[in-house]
């Protein structure tokens, strides 16, 4: 029966890694499916930062000290502290040996441990905890980190099978780590523009669905800035696609680096020569600033020739937006409007009187903006 109820926690352990959505989540899981599995009363998930020469705990479970967040943002301790994970693991992984666990108590080692840790052991006795069992996280062939499963004084100490146990858990551990790292990969490409390395065009549509329902219920402030890179096809054309692409980089950087004036902006590539930054939350003043630093710098690039650039907020008089769809017309209205004047600073819908100009070319029917030479195609119907 013991071995069925342990084969049932390793499958428990794996499915509530599976089922995670992002690192945090899997951590959570990783940490309270050893806990019940080794019927410990707090477990913790470590990752050593070689980098940095610290172990840095990215989760807390169980009965946690007043201490100890369940995701702490500065809890972290200097590798030298505890040098089995850099001395004793690796060297026996080196040597061909296996990352075996071992377990603590507060009265000093116990079973399968490689030598007297006292920064562990006091640990133990400050906490109120009786012993605890240490297991090396191995991610890649390499130290990921350490799981670390404790229990409470007067509760019976961690023995050599519960040791080989936790080994067995830290193996489900890495392979639970080894998939949320393949899912974080696929939604970044799924996420990203692979020239430019921001975001992209599905990107921003949930993005922006988003923002503009939290304007509807809440009345959070949403402005979007679309903007269209002048002189790309000039540059393909005389120096090569090579240096379009080069072009093109420049420019996202440019973005990026305008974008990060705005707390919180995503800025994206929507494609071809087209890019984007959406802002929830901060004033429309202030992106215009940030609209009007992208344009000064474009312009100062060698190659293209600056950029026409639009801008639409829910802050500006713009009429009802109930829509993404419809705040993506106005923007995209007033960087049509910018770039048919050859403007030098950002075009902002909902800003030259009452009867303004890009509302009103954003309102008319999608047929009309093709006979005005408009390149774009906006999905679906009027709003």
């Amino acid at each position: 029966m013991a071995e069925d109820k342990r084969l049932a926690a390793v499958v428990a352990l794996a499915q509530g890694m599976a089922a995670a959505r992002t690192p945090r989540e899997s951590w959570r899981a990783a940490a309270l499916g050893a806990c019940r599995a080794l019927d410990g009363n707090f477990a913790a998930l470590s990752v050593w930062e070689r980098e940095l020469g610290r172990l840095r705990v990215v989760v807390n479970v169980g009965e946690r000290r007043p201490d100890e967040e369940e995701f702490p943002e500065a809890e972290a301790y200097p590798v030298h502290q505890f040098p089995e994970i850099t001395e004793f693991l690796h060297e026996r992984w080196a040597g061909g040996g296996g990352p075996n666990a071992w377990v603590e108590t507060a009265e000093g080692t116990a079973a399968g441990t490689p030598g007297y840790f006292h920064q562990r052991v006091a640990a133990l006795r400050r906490r109120g905890r009786g012993c605890c069992v240490v297991a090396p996280v191995v991610l890649h062939g390499r130290a990921w980190g350490e799981l670390y499963v404790a229990r409470a004084i007067a509760v019976p100490v961690f023995g050599r099978p519960d040791a080989d146990f936790a080994t067995v858990l830290a193996a489900v551990v890495a392979a639970g780590l080894a998939q949320t790292e393949r899912l974080e990969e696929a939604h970044r490409l799924a996420f990203t523009d692979a020239l430019t390395g921001l975001a992209n065009r599905r990107a921003v549509d949930m993005r922006l669905e988003e923002a503009v329902e939290r304007h509807r219920t809440d009345g959070v402030v949403v402005s979007l800035v679309v903007c269209d890179l002048n002189g790309l096809k000039r540059v393909n054309d005389t120096l090569g696609h090579a240096v379009g692409d080069r072009l093109l980089e420049r420019f996202g950087s440019v973005l990026s680096l305008c974008g990060a004036m705005v707390p919180g902006a995503l800025v994206a590539r929507l494609g071809g020569d087209e890019f984007c930054l959406l802002a929830v939350g901060p004033p429309a003043d202030d992106v215009v600033k940030a609209a009007e630093e992208l344009c000064r710098r474009a312009a100062e690039l060698e190659l293209g020739e600056g950029v026409a650039c639009g801008l639409a907020s829910t802050e500006d008089a713009i009429g009802p937006v109930r829509s993404a769809r419809r705040l993506f017309r106005l923007a995209d209205a007033a960087q049509y409007r910018a770039k048919a004047m050859r403007a030098d600073r950002p075009v902002v819908a909902g800003r030259e009187g009452p009867d303004d100009p890009v509302v009103r070319l954003a309102d008319e029917p999608p047929g009309e903006w093709a006979d005005r030479g408009e390149r774009r195609r906006f999905r679906g119907r009027r709003p």
